[in-house]
Order: structure tokens, then sequence, then C-alpha cells
């Protein structure tokens, strides 16, 4: 296996012409303190925010991570 180079060329590099089949454009809503999180992670590490989220997801989906939290029904008569 070859080295890592310090300095890659993309120069001629042209996209992936299937790219946009490969991520679908969705609608989410997000509180203020995560999206201010990844933006912070985003600007610690040079990848945009959304990425960020992206590949956090993906990972979970290939684990199989799961929330350890359960919903509560809500007592009748409670306002």
């Amino acid at each position: 296996m070859g080295a890592m180079r310090k300095e890659y060329d993309f120069s001629k590099a042209r996209r992936n012409p299937y790219a946009a089949r490969l991520k679908k454009p969705v609608t989410i809503r997000l509180d203020n303190a995560t999206i201010a999180y990844f933006k912070e992670l985003a600007e610690e590490t040079g990848i945009p925010y959304q990425t960020l989220i992206n590949l956090y997801l993906r990972d979970c989906a290939a684990t199989g991570r799961k929330l350890a939290m359960q919903w509560k029904p809500a007592r009748s008569g409670a306002t």
C-alpha cells in the first residue's frame, strides 16, 4: 500500500456525475443547540455541518444504534 501524500492536486478532478443520485434532499427540523453543536464541529474540522450530520446518522444506521429512551404516554386529564 502506498504512502499518503501531504498534498493532492484536484485541479483536474471532476465531480461524480452520479452524486445527485446518492443523496436525497429532505427537510428536517433541528433544535438550535443541535445545529450549533454541528456548526462548531464543522469549524473545527473544515467539514460542512450538514455533511457531519449525515456522517453521524449514517454511522448510527450502520451500527444499528438506537436511543436509550422511553416515551411515556401522557396521563389522562394532563394539560
